[in-house]
C-alpha cells in the first residue's frame, strides 16, 4: 500500500513593481545651479530666500505625482498580496487535505496488515496449543511403552527360569523378543517425534514474536499516524520543526514495507501449515503405535495360551502315563514277588532229588544200576535246574524292568514338575503380569 506523496506546485511569486520614479525636476531646488538665477557672479553656490513662482509650482506637482505614484502602488501590493494570500490559503489548504487523505489511505493499509497479522498470531498461538497438546501425548505415550517393556523383560527374566527340558526358544519367546524390539523402536520413534514437536513449538513462537514485533511497531506507527490525521491549522498542540523534511537514510519504501510484512505473514502460515501437518503426523504416529502395540501385545496372549494348553495337555498325558506306571509297577513288583516264590517252590523239589540221587549213589556193587529211577531222578534234577535257570532270569528282567519303571516314574514325576513350574511361570507370572497392559487409549497418550 504504497504512500502517494503529494507534489505541491508554488506559484511563481509575483514580481514586485518598481516604485514609480519622481520626474527629473526642471528647476533644482537645493542649489542654485539653472539658467535663470537672481544673484550674480558674486552670490554663486547659495541661495536665497525666495523661490521663484515656476519652482514653486513645479515642487507641488512633483508632490501630486509621487503622492499619486505611491497610491497606486500601494494599491496594487494591497490587491497583489490578498491575491497571493488568497492562492496560498488555498494551495495550503489542498495540500493539508491531500497530505490528511494520505495519511487516512495509510492509516487504512496499517490496520489491513494489523489485521492480518493478529489474525496470524491468533492463528499461530492457537495452532502452538494444538501442537503442545499433541506434544503432551507423545510424551505420555513414551512413558505408557514403558509398562510393556517392563512387562516384556519381566516375561523374559522369568522364562529364564523354566527346567530343561522346558527351557526350550518356543514361539512366546520369539514373540515376546519381537515385542521388546518393537517397544524400543517405537520409543526411539516416539522420542524423534517429540524432538520435531519442541522444534516446531521454537518455531512457531519465534515466527509469533516476529510477527507481534511488526504488529506492534504497526500499532505505534497507526497510533502516530491516527494523531497527525487529527491534527488542523486550528490545532494549539502543533510546533515548528524546520529539519522534519530530511528523510532518514534507514526508511524504508512502501513497497519494501508491505514486503517486510507479506514475507513474515507467508512465513508465519509457513510454519503454521508445518505445526498441522506434524500434528497429522503425530495422531498417525500415535494411532499406528497403539495399534502395533496391541496387535503384538494379542500375538504374545495367543502365544502363551497355546503354549499354556501345549504344556497342560502335556502334563495331564504325564499324569496319566505317570499312573499307568504306577500300576506297573505294582503289577511288576507282584510279579517278581511271584517268580521269587516259584523260585523258592522249586527248592524242595530239587532238594528232594537231589537227595534221591545222592542216597541212591551210595547202593552196593552191581545195585548201582543206571535204571530208569536213575536216569528219571536226573532229568528231573535237570528240569528243576532249567526251570530255575528260566525263573531266576525271568526275575532279573523283572527286576531290571522294575528298576526302569522306577526310572520312568522318577522322570515322569520330574517332568511332571517341570511342567507344573512352567505353566505356573507362564500362567501365573508372566499372564497375570500381561493382564496391567495399557490399553490403546493409553498407549495412544490420551490418559
Amino acid at each position: 500500500m504504497a504512500q502517494t506523496d503529494v507534489l505541491l506546485t508554488k506559484e511563481p511569486a509575483p514580481q514586485t513593481v518598481p516604485a514609480c520614479e519622481l520626474p527629473r525636476k526642471e528647476h533644482d531646488v537645493a542649489r542654485n545651479t539653472g539658467a535663470h538665477t537672481s544673484a550674480g557672479l558674486a552670490t554663486a553656490g547659495f541661495r536665497t530666500a525666495r523661490y521663484l513662482a515656476d519652482e514653486w509650482f513645479q515642487n507641488c506637482y512633483a508632490r501630486y505625482h509621487q503622492a499619486f505614484a505611491d497610491r497606486d502602488r500601494s494599491e496594487r501590493q494591497r490587491h497583489e498580496s490578498r491575491q497571493l494570500a488568497a492562492e496560498t490559503e488555498a494551495l495550503a489548504r489542498r495540500a493539508q487535505e491531500a497530505s490528511t487523505r494520505q495519511v487516512g489511505a495509510r492509516l487504512q493499509d496499517t490496520h489491513g496488515w494489523m489485521s492480518e497479522l493478529q489474525r496470524e498470531i491468533e492463528a499461530l498461538l492457537a495452532e502452538t496449543d494444538l501442537l503442545l497438546a499433541q506434544k503432551l501425548r507423545l510424551e505420555r505415550a513414551l512413558d505408557a511403552t514403558a509398562v510393556p517393556f517392563s512387562i516384556a523383560s519381566d516375561n523374559l527374566q522369568c522364562r529364564e527360569r523354566r527346567q530343561h527340558p522346558d527351557l526350550v526358544r518356543d514361539l512366546v519367546e520369539v514373540e515376546l523378543l519381537k515385542e521388546a524390539e518393537l517397544i524400543r523402536n517405537i520409543q526411539g520413534l516416539l522420542r524423534r517425534t517429540i524432538l520435531q514437536a519442541v522444534n516446531q513449538i521454537r518455531l512457531n513462537r519465534e515466527h509469533k514474536e516476529t510477527c507481534e514485533l511488526d504488529w506492534s511497531d504497526k500499532v505505534q506507527a497507526y497510533n502516530l499516524d491516527e494523531a497527525c490525521a487529527r491534527f488542523r491549522s486550528q490545532s494549539s498542540d502543533v510546533r515548528f520543526h524546520p529539519h522534519s523534511t530530511k528523510l532518514e537514510e534507514s526508511a524504508s519504501t512502501p513497497e519494501t514495507w508491505a514486503k517486510f510484512s507479506r514475507d513474515n505473514v507467508y512465513r508465519a502460515e509457513r510454519e503454521r501449515l508445518a505445526s498441522a501437518n506434524l500434528r497429522l503426523l503425530v495422531d498417525s504416529v500415535l494411532r499406528d503405535t497403539a495399534e502395533d502395540l496391541r496387535l503384538q501385545c494379542d500375538a504374545v496372549n495367543v502365544a502363551f495360551e497355546r503354549r499354556c494348553e501345549e504344556l497342560e495337555d502335556a502334563r495331564h498325558k504325564l499324569e496319566h502315563h505317570l499312573l499307568k506306571t504306577l500300576r506297573e509297577i505294582a503289577d511288576q513288583e507282584q510279579n517278581a514277588a511271584a517268580l521269587r516264590q516259584a523260585i523258592r517252590d522249586k527248592e524242595a523239589p530239587l532238594r528232594v532229588a537231589q537227595e534221591r540221587l545222592y542216597q541212591r549213589a551210595h547202593r552196593p556193587n552191581v545195585e548201582l544200576c543206571r535204571d530208569a529211577a536213575q536216569f528219571r531222578l536226573v532229568s528231573e534234577v535237570e528240569e528243576l535246574n532249567m526251570s530255575l535257570t528260566a525263573l531266576k532270569e525271568k526275575l532279573l528282567e523283572a527286576e531290571q524292568s522294575l528298576r526302569n519303571l522306577e526310572d520312568t516314574r522318577m522322570s515322569l514325576e520330574k517332568d511332571i514338575a517341570v511342567k507344573t513350574n512352567s505353566l505356573f511361570i507362564d500362567r501365573q507370572k508372566c499372564m497375570a503380569q500381561r493382564a496391567h497392559y495399557p490399553s490403546v487409549l493409553q498407549l495412544a497418550g490420551y490418559q
